[in-house]
């Protein structure tokens, strides 16, 4: 296995969890201040290739609807995974 944790074409299932967390926390932090969010939680699960993505967002109100940003945010998550699995 080589160090990004792909082996042959496929990779593994952390790796494929680590990339939609990963891109669900971009788009998070490309519309919030880090400041302006007191929690969140971005649970992805990768089994029997199916892909979950939760996320919840606690962030100060303002001009950016958090429930719009978290569902751009798995939307961002499941893109990133199907690009690195295709």
């Amino acid at each position: 296995m080589s160090d990004d944790g792909v082996t042959g074409d496929a990779p593994d299932d952390e790796t494929v969890v680590q990339t939609a967390a990963d891109a669900a926390e971009d788009v998070i932090f490309s519309r919030y201040d880090r400041s302006a969010v007191s929690d969140l939680d971005i649970t992805v699960t990768f089994e029997d290739e199916m892909l979950e993505v939760d996320i919840y967002l606690d962030a100060e109100e303002g001009r950016t609807d958090a429930e719009q940003v978290t569902e751009d945010a798995a939307l961002a998550a499941r893109s990133a995974v199907d690009d690195l699995l295709l």
